[in-house]
């Protein structure tokens, strides 16, 4: 069957993020190139002066130091032109009061992608939901410029920012301590140890666990402790 719908393919955990130069609120950028040795949020947001994305602008506003102390750099989309963008953003600055937050000043890039090639590169644009501005999607890039997760949210859906902070963080925790993390893991909380690779190992892990420093639940199943305040001197 022919169908006039046309689909780009997302790029892929563990790919390489694809490389774009764009014209932004904060000039010209050549990503990720330009921000290589940092960790990179890359958000796509559907359109400017609407309400779920005003509310998400906010947020990410009022968290950029948050993301900045974590060595990570925001990058916003949308398929709205730069003088679109400013004129948002000075509205946001001046006129919205929302939530408790005010005067909130966005000072990270926010991409021009009137031609949605951008949006097109990254699978931002899902003709199911529109094909004419991008879902709300989340890339994490590391330093390397290797991409290490992907969030896609539907248009009317505004994001969880504890949870993109949250993400980032555990990335960060697994590179610098060689851990994995289980489910709805927070910095504090024990992290699991990679699994034994052969009997030795997981006889000497079951014998050694104690319940402090290591805990075994079976062999191929064990935890430590890594305290919040050494996670956030690493990171």
């Amino acid at each position: 069957m022919e169908t006039d719908n046309q689909y780009f393919q997302m790029p892929r955990i563990g790919d390489d993020a694809p490389q774009f130069k764009a014209i932004t609120t904060q000039g010209p950028i050549n990503f990720p190139t330009d921000y290589k040795g940092k960790w990179k949020i890359l958000f796509s947001h559907p359109a400017d002066f609407t309400p779920v994305c005003t509310s998400e602008f906010m947020t990410f506003g009022k968290m950029s130091k948050e993301f900045e102390d974590l060595n990570c750099q925001l990058v916003g989309l949308s398929v709205d032109g730069v003088h679109s963008h400013i004129a948002w953003l000075r509205t946001i600055r001046e006129k919205i009061d929302w939530n408790g937050l005010k005067n909130v000043e966005v000072k990270f890039p926010l991409i021009a992608d009137i031609s949605m090639e951008v949006a097109k590169l990254y699978g931002m644009i899902q003709p199911g939901e529109s094909t004419t501005s991008a879902v709300r999607a989340v890339f994490f890039i590391d330093p390397k410029d290797k991409i290490r997760a992907i969030m896609y949210y539907p248009q009317s859906l505004g994001r969880n920012f504890d949870e993109i902070k949250r993400v980032l963080t555990g990335l960060q925790t697994v590179d610098e301590f060689g851990v994995a993390l289980p489910a709805d893991w927070r910095p504090g909380d024990d992290v699991i140890v990679p699994p034994a690779n052969s009997c030795g190992v997981a006889k000497e892990r079951m014998e050694e666990s104690d319940g402090k420093d290591l805990h075994c639940y079976d062999w191929f199943f064990c935890t430590k402790k890594i305290s919040k305040e050494e996670i956030e001197k690493k990171l």
